[in-house]
């Protein structure tokens, strides 16, 4: 037979009887969602759901994680530590079977843990599979036992090192950098706002992280301590701590209704967003779910019921809707439950029916009880809902003045977009550019197939501050509504966003590489994330990147996107050059512009994502809201990148 043909042969040789750990290895994204940044840091998180396990469980209350100098993390608890006695079904310790086999470990016995932090439950087996190396130190039954492993397959058996009365568990890995391509690089950031979540989540806990990478003033380790003694109460404080409060008091209980377990807290401000925040066994299930329906469920029906009663509402001349409850809400809903059904897109949206009603009776015994006792504060809640009945009114008559035209037909497109021929939306991109200058250069330049251009003027609206009505109305916000085909939801769900009609999959961010052309980006970034961020976890938005520097030398000509790249090009010169500044897209001609920012075979392009809603929601909230303190501490120590990281 010839090569060609074996080649096309189907047979059982073809067919790869991957086990276990193998199969991690394989097909990685399975267990982890992606080999990226994101599912880099999801091998920590892993490991520190077996810790919160045993915290929740009664038995540890210190968590220590360890960024090492060579990129390596430790995760430290002082638990009961992971058993090692002999395995009886496969005849090994304990240990190397929680290390070494997908599926095994005590979360998936009732009796040892009751609910289990984490969403897969793929544990540390899996961090162990697409490790270079892993050792695990567990301190149980007075001594000390460890055993290290390679690529998942362990070096020698459990062997005992010493005695100790301590107990607990360490893990020390450092992450396979053939599966890991884009980086294995730890951001210290990340790790913060998940440990501080976590410690929000679950009250008591210490959590500590150090980043040996990097000293501070001092010349100590850069470490900071987690520990909330009021948790959720707490996180409202913190998350809501940049907007001006509506009532001075955060309304929360905890408690278990119908076996579940549910902690509530909400506050009222004085904005017009609506920030609600969900988790299922610590996990941040934003795509919501049975647990936020039963909290919407249950504050609507006992405010509706409280503002009738009160008699705030006769005058009124249109009904109030679900919506109108929860203007300027900024609400956390934490359940735990023991068999969680996940479903949605990306396996963040819990299904238990169950837990519906649960909340729900939660939240109205909580919010009736809240109301009787603060009058005044209720009088504060009811007023706010009516005005937002009111301004509904206003922004459903604004958009339909958006949608009046339809935007698939040419006479619909805005005057100022300049389209693009590719009818795929697949294919196409639409560059949102600062100015009509910039515009024009962008308009000369692209590439007209698959290519479309549409110039912002001056600073768009901050959605953060305007209520919805007058952002419909805004002009520029129309036209990036009109230009991308989008339909802006119903008036139930006002800011839900169909993406059925996009007409371009590349929604692009083009803004002067300044403090003004930053602050754009942001204001443009705000938008998005409140009103299309739908448009944001499909993946569609990017920010482009246009050099700062253009470095000439004679006929040599090279481009820097930063002071260190710039530098380098001078060196590799051997002096003697002349070094342009941009400061804005404007000083570019078009065939420059062309070859540093939007030729798809040079250009960078950051695509913008949401690793954690709720710290997005923090920081934007904070550089776009009043509070100048927060804001101008944020911007110093975040100023050397020049860029916000959402």
């Amino acid at each position: 037979m010839s090569e060609e043909a074996n080649k096309k042969q189907y047979s059982a040789d073809s067919i790869q009887a991957l086990e276990g750990m193998e199969h991690v290895r394989m097909r990685p994204s399975m267990y982890i969602g992606d080999v990226g940044v994101r599912g880099l840091h999801h091998l920590v998180y892993e490991v520190v759901d077996n810790s919160i396990d045993e915290a929740m469980a009664g038995y540890c209350d210190a968590i220590s994680v360890i960024i090492n100098e060579d990129n390596s993390i430790t995760v430290k608890d002082n638990g009961r530590g992971i058993p090692v006695g002999l395995h009886k079904k496969e005849g090994v310790s304990a240990l190397q079977v929680v290390m070494t086999k997908i599926g095994a470990g005590g979360k998936f016995d009732k009796d040892s843990y009751k609910v289990s932090g984490g969403l897969h439950g793929v544990g540390v087996s899996c961090v162990n599979a697409l490790s270079n190396h892993l050792k695990a130190t567990v301190y149980r039954e007075g001594k000390i036992w460890e055993q290290e492993y390679e690529k998942g397959k362990a070096l020698y058996p459990v062997k005992s090192i010493g005695d100790s009365d301590d107990t607990g568990t360490v893990v020390t890995f450092i992450p396979d950098d053939t599966i890991f391509t884009q980086t294995t690089e730890y951001s210290y950031e990340t790790l913060a706002n998940r440990m501080r979540e976590l410690s929000y989540l679950n009250k008591g806990i210490t959590i500590t992280l150090t980043d040996k990478r990097n000293k501070d003033e001092k010349g100590e380790f850069v470490a900071e301590t987690f520990h909330s003694e009021e948790g959720l109460k707490e996180f409202i404080k913190f998350l809501d701590g940049n907007r001006e409060p509506l009532i001075q008091s955060v309304i929360s209980m905890e408690g278990e209704k119908n076996g579940i377990p549910v902690e509530v807290a909400m506050v009222y401000n004085t904005g017009y967003t609506e920030n609600l925040h969900s988790y299922v066994n610590n996990i941040n299930t934003h795509e919501g779910g049975t647990h936020l329906s039963g909290f919407r469920r249950g504050l609507t029906t006992t405010l509706k019921k409280y503002a009738d009663n009160s008699g705030m509402l006769d005058k009124l001349k249109f009904e109030i809707s679900g919506d109108d409850f929860r203007e300027g809400l900024t609400a956390i809903v934490s359940v735990k439950v023991a068999e969680p059904q996940f479903e949605g897109q990306t396996k963040t949206k819990l299904g238990n029916r169950e837990v519906t009603s649960a909340v729900s009776q939660a939240v109205s015994e909580m919010l009736t009880d809240y109301l009787e006792e603060h009058p005044e504060d209720a009088k504060q809640i009811v007023e706010k809902v009516k005005l937002a009945a009111q301004a509904r009114h206003a922004a459903a008559k604004a958009r339909e003045m958006v949608q009046r035209k339809n935007p698939m037909s040419v006479g619909g497109l805005p005057g100022k977009l300049s389209d693009c021929s590719e009818q795929d939306p697949t294919k196409c991109e639409v560059f949102l550019v600062e100015g009509d200058s910039a515009g024009g250069t962008a308009k000369q330049g692209r590439d007209r197939n698959f290519q479309a251009i549409l110039p912002l003027r001056g600073k768009i609206l901050n959605v953060e501050k305007a209520m919805q009505h007058k952002v419909f109305e805004n002009e520029e916000i129309k036209n990036i509504y009109t230009a991308l085909g989008v339909t802006i939801g119903t008036e139930e769900d006002s800011k839900a966003l169909n993406l059925d009609k996009l007409r371009y999959h590349k929604v692009v961010i083009m803004c002067d590489a300044d403090v003004d052309g930053s602050h754009i980006e942001t204001l443009i970034l705000t938008f998005f994330f409140r009103y299309m961020r739908e448009l944001i976890e499909g993946g569609h938005v990017y920010i482009a990147t246009p050099p700062l520097y253009l470095v000439k030398k004679g006929a040599k000509r090279r481009y820097a996107w930063n002071d260190k790249e710039r530098d380098e090009i001078i060196a590799s010169m051997n002096g003697g050059a002349s070094i342009q500044r941009y400061k804005g897209l404007g000083e570019m001609n078009a065939e420059q512009l062309w070859d540093t920012t939007m030729n798809p075979e040079f250009r960078t392009l950051r695509q913008v994502t949401i690793d954690n809603a709720t710290e997005s929601d923090r920081i934007f909230s904070m550089l776009m809201g009043d509070e100048v303190p927060p804001r101008r501490e944020f911007i110093e120590k975040n100023a050397v990148y020049a860029n916000i990281d959402v």
